[in-house]
């Protein structure tokens, strides 16, 4: 009896997210390339670096073959021990649409990434500010349709997640379960019908905010000890009575956010406690993702072995496909790894142990650390 029952919660539990990843996958638009005629947006494209010498010409060059907009680049080396801003500095010496800003030291109570941004910000009289990690590449439409986009939605502050490249395995593992669980669990027609701070979603790689609404919201400053910007700079933005909204973000840039399992642990680890990794969310987020992504596996397994009953069984195998379909859909339409579709439910299980890893963390007051700078986590009120 009891197997029944879990088949029935599981099925339960797998199938309500695929539906939602259904619904959403068709809000989730990518943006459209704008009309002939329209006039080139003034954009700023802002870049917070620290020790980015790996990454940073080839962002900076990206943006710079950005076409039908009129540019600027801006630069900040946030106190960078490596190459840097020596290769910044070649950039500006070819091309004047490129500028170098040296970090202001870092304040108290400040994440680096915020106040970088907020200086940024700061230094650029552009009435769109796009803000990018240096690990992004635009594409060359990439910046005039995140600007029809924004224009179309009539928001004050769009984002979306780009192409994300992934190399190891356990990057193919986890890094496609942001797609599945931003579309799995996020209603997309109340968040734009909304501008309740609850639907605040967002990428940190990729920001598009109108000048004067990022002002009105108080920018970066309203988040300076967040290490989670791609929730909490919406939800600042919706606090302050403003729209947010999102696209699919696939054809407008590509990121390789992490490389290799260290990587990817510390990096999701570090602004777990402003996600799912709240006290309020962790425990019904492990309940939900285990009975709807793991358990229809085991559950197919003692099938097999003659040991459910035909509904109970066939129950177990809607929630496996279920659990499948989002993945699978998302490996065609993002460009993701076949291998870490396969293995959705290790990646789920990776995915919980982390969650419980950095509040583990946070609780024994351990700081998060992240390029060389300590944190202490300040999970947002839930």
């Amino acid at each position: 009896m009891l197997l029944e029952i879990l088949a029935v919660a599981a099925s339960l539990c797998a199938v309500l997210p695929a539906w939602l990843f259904s619904k959403n996958a068709r809000l989730y638009a990518p943006p459209l390339v704008p009309q002939p005629g329209t006039a080139p947006p003034a954009v700023a494209v802002l870049i917070p670096a620290r020790n980015e010498a790996r990454t940073i010409r080839a962002a900076v060059e990206a943006a710079l073959h950005s076409q039908d907009v009129q540019l600027e680049v801006l630069v900040l080396d946030d106190h960078s021990t490596d190459a840097t801003a020596q290769i910044v500095r070649d950039m500006t010496a070819r091309d004047a649409r490129v500028r170098l800003l040296p970090g202001p030291p870092l304040p108290p109570g400040w994440c680096g990434k915020q106040h970088a941004c907020a200086v940024l910000a700061a230094h650029t009289a552009q009435p769109l500010l796009v803000f990018i990690d240096a690990d992004v590449r635009l594409e060359p439409q990439g910046l005039s349709r995140l600007a029809a986009f924004l224009d179309a939605s009539g928001a004050d502050l769009v984002s979306g997640l780009p192409r994300q490249e992934t190399g190891t395995a356990f990057e193919h593992v986890l890094i496609p379960l942001i797609h599945f669980l931003l579309l799995g669990f996020l209603p997309m027609q109340r968040m734009r019908r909304s501008r309740h701070p609850a639907y605040a979603s967002g990428c940190g790689q990729l920001f598009m905010a109108r000048r004067q609404a990022y002002v009105h919201a108080g920018g970066h400053a309203a988040i300076r000890n967040s290490l989670h910007d791609g929730l909490t700079l919406p939800r600042a933005f919706r606090a302050a009575g403003l729209r947010t909204d999102l696209c699919d973000a696939t054809t407008v840039a590509t990121c390789r956010m992490y490389h290799g399992a260290r990587d990817v642990w510390q990096g999701l680890a570090k602004n777990a406690t402003e996600g799912l990794a709240r006290p309020a969310l962790l425990v019904p987020a492990t309940a939900l993702l285990c009975g709807g992504q793991v358990l229809p596996v085991v559950l197919c397994s003692f099938g097999l072995l003659g040991q459910l009953s035909p509904w109970a069984g066939g129950l177990a195998a809607l929630g496996l496909a279920a659990a499948y379909y989002p993945r699978l859909r998302a490996v065609r339409r993002f460009a993701q790894s076949w291998r870490g579709a396969l293995l959705h439910p290790l990646g789920i299980l990776v995915l919980l142990a982390l969650q419980w890893y950095a509040w583990g963390r946070a609780f024994c007051g351990r700081p998060a650390t992240w390029k060389g700078r300590a944190y202490m986590a300040t999970p947002p009120p839930t």
